[in-house]
């Protein structure tokens, strides 16, 4: 292989992991931020009652969903 192309190969190489690196900062970032956004969450007065919503929702959803897989078969 010619040193032009090993040189070409590896400066793309050198590219893909500079940008490897910045999707993991990103990820770092929006974990930072989701943690920071549900700790805000978690101190509003209506958490609770919001949290027991959802549960009820998903298990209704859930049980809804099985109910129609069962009629499918």
């Amino acid at each position: 292989m010619k040193e032009s192309k090993l040189i070409e190969m590896w400066n793309r190489i050198e590219v893909l992991g500079s940008n490897v690196q910045q999707i993991i900062q990103e990820l770092h970032n929006l974990k930072d931020l989701s943690i920071g956004t549900m700790q805000l969450i978690k101190n509003f007065s209506e958490y609770d009652k919001a949290v027991e919503k959802l549960k009820k929702d998903l298990k209704e959803k859930t049980e809804k969903e099985k109910k129609e897989k069962e009629n499918v078969e």
